[in-house]
């Protein structure tokens, strides 16, 4: 069974419709409001962007760019957020891919299986978002570059920064930035990426090894409510 679920404009994802409740849940308690204005929007190249939660406007938008799929990393959900992004995209005749990605967790070997399915999959250009843009467009964008560019390390970890992103490397999040530079040594000796995935790369070690801040955490946390 995928790891992903592709919702075809065709065939838009069955949800009943709860108008003003919808948009309540968007901007409030996904705290959309604090995104009418901070897009987080980048462009990676020209197959590939990255944003945070868009609003069904930014959708519209998305498809004046010739974006033809978005990639929601937060996962199908029934909500607001989600409902309003999966209408939005079935009317502007865009695909809308679910793909859960984890913000705070070293990515696990199906994980980056179905991440590399994923982008050999899809039709670009394309848009990945989470709910902040910072963390998983962040850690995607990256593998993006990794995979399909066969970019260096210290290329893809600027899709990890804190400016203009809001990435915080000190917090938990961090790990996503310890996961690329374990992988770093192996690529400048000319190992593969997958070779290194399959054959050393440990996610369970590398998640106890990893030490977060306690202020960063509670920045991230408490503060800016990541997921």
């Amino acid at each position: 069974m995928s790891a992903y679920r592709m919702h075809l404009p065709q065939n838009s994802p069955a949800h009943p419709r709860r108008g003003l409740a919808d948009w309540t849940e968007l901007m409030l308690k996904d705290h959309g409001f604090l995104r009418l204005r901070w897009h987080n929007l980048h462009q990676i190249d020209s197959h590939m962007w990255r944003s945070n939660q868009p609003t069904p406007a930014r959708i519209k938008q998305c498809a004046t760019l010739g974006i033809n799929t978005i990639i929601n990393l937060r996962g199908e959900r029934d909500d607001g957020g989600w409902r309003l992004e999966a209408e939005a995209c079935h009317k502007t005749g865009l695909t809308l891919v679910d793909f859960t990605a984890r913000s705070r967790a070293a990515p696990d070997k199906p994980m980056l299986h179905a991440t590399a399915e994923l982008f050999h999959t899809i039709t670009t250009p394309a848009l990945l978002h989470c709910k902040s843009g910072a963390d998983r467009a962040g850690i995607m964008s990256a593998l993006y570059l990794v995979m399909m560019k066969d970019a260096p390390v210290n290329i893809a970890l600027q899709q990890l920064k804190f400016w203009p992103y809001l990435h915080v490397s000190q917090a938990k999040t961090g790990v996503l930035d310890a996961f690329l530079l374990a992988y770093q040594p192996y690529q400048q000796q000319g190992m593969a990426f997958f070779d290194w995935v399959d054959n050393i790369y440990d996610a369970d070690q590398l998640q106890a090894e990893f030490r977060a801040k306690g202020w960063a955490n509670r920045l991230v946390d408490d503060l800016l409510n990541r997921e």
